[in-house]
């Protein structure tokens, strides 16, 4: 497929595609919603992406809808075979990775905690170790969650040197990871010795709730509510009041993305973890979410379901100034904005577009993003 003409601006007015074209770019968890809008932006940039991953999590998917096998390597690996991760950057030599690969669903940990720890803490630490093993990688994105944070249910939002925590096993486990991330990074990669030893930049990114056509998963709300909307079914949602940090899913993408940049121009300055959320103004409930997304549908209606539910957090935000100020970036799209692009997808999905098709429709929305970041950002 023939790369996206429009030029990538990152916060300074620099090329992203000067960045990753003809990179070597070793991707886990392409076979997942955010993993596989970022193989396809990556392929869009003319990287040459090696995909890591288990099979796709659910039926129907992103990988298969767009025919994404097309546009990378795909290598079927478990995060915790440390063996076969070892062998895989042997062989391959990536420059960067991004590692998306993870078990994401808070209410999948309460069923399978063992799992969860398994595949996030000590996949993570594989991943790391691997790395630390080669001598080819330069850059390496890691990729956790919002959730990382000790959540307090405060009002503000959670900044990157606040405590890492969660309550239940998924939160937990990414603010494991982050752990595991900042370990490694101080005893191995240490920034001071960058330029004289180890050569590795290593950062983390902690976003969460991404909303997008393609996602499928389990006890999300989005996918939730398109599922039953196609099937004439009310939708059931859970909290109606919680609050939780919606963004488009390529609003989070462009922050990796912008991130790998400046870890592979500038080394460990940008080292250390980032958040990359939504603007305090533009916070949406679950109910508020659900009823627009009726109204963008043309039709559904919604019930709260009674049953006592597992502990999830009620209101979580973050604090982005970090990224706002170091990195230059600033959301594009409000939630109402990213959900008419959502269900526009979905509805495009469910009439029965060709695979082909909507892979070009969903490059074309890639492409209208990333046009209207660059008008966006050329005003500040």
């Amino acid at each position: 497929m023939e790369n996206l003409e429009i030029k990538y601006l990152d916060g300074d007015g620099n090329m992203l595609d000067d960045i990753y074209k003809g990179k070597k770019i070793l991707l886990t968890g392409h076979t997942g919603f955010k993993g596989g809008w970022l193989s396809l932006w990556l392929d869009a940039l003319g990287a040459n992406v090696v995909g890591y991953s288990l099979d796709p999590p659910s039926e129907p998917n992103f990988y298969n809808a767009v025919g994404l096998s097309e546009n990378l390597k795909h290598i079927h690996g478990d995060l915790r075979d440390f063996r076969k991760l070892c062998e895989v950057i042997s062989e391959n030599r990536p420059e960067m990775i991004f590692h998306l690969a993870a078990q994401a669903l808070v209410r999948c940990s309460y069923q399978e905690p063992r799992y969860t720890y398994e595949t996030n803490v000590m996949g993570t630490v594989n991943l790391l170790e691997a790395v630390r093993q080669s001598d080819c990688v330069r850059a390496l994105v890691c990729v956790t969650s919002d959730k990382c944070y000790a959540n307090r249910e405060w009002i503000w939002g959670y900044r990157e040197n606040d405590p890492m925590g969660g309550d239940d096993p998924y939160s937990s486990s990414k603010g494991c990871a982050e752990l595991v991330v900042s370990a490694y990074t101080r005893s191995f990669f240490p920034p001071e010795n960058y330029a004289k030893d180890h050569r590795v930049a290593v950062a983390s990114a902690r976003a969460g709730n991404v909303i997008g056509g393609g996602d499928w998963a389990t006890d999300r709300l989005v996918p939730d509510c398109v599922s039953a909307l196609s099937s004439g079914e009310k939708i059931r949602i859970r909290y109606k009041k919680a609050i939780r940090p919606w963004q488009y899913v390529l609003e989070p993408l462009y922050g990796y993305l912008l991130l790998g940049a400046k870890l592979w121009k500038n080394g460990t300055e940008f080292s250390g973890g980032w958040n990359f959320g939504p603007v305090d103004s533009d916070l949406w409930t679950v109910e508020e979410l659900t009823r627009e997304i009726c109204r963008l549908w043309g039709e559904g209606d919604f019930f709260i379901d009674s049953l006592k539910q597992p502990h999830e957090a009620n209101w979580l935000k973050l604090d982005c100034s970090k990224a706002l100020i170091q990195l230059g970036w600033r959301p594009c799209y409000t939630v109402s904005r990213a959900l008419e692009q959502t269900i526009q997808w979905y509805r495009n999905y469910y009439a029965g577009m060709s695979q082909k098709k909507l892979k070009e429709f969903t490059l074309g929305q890639i492409n209208q993003y990333q046009v209207e970041k660059s008008k966006k950002d050329l005003e500040f």
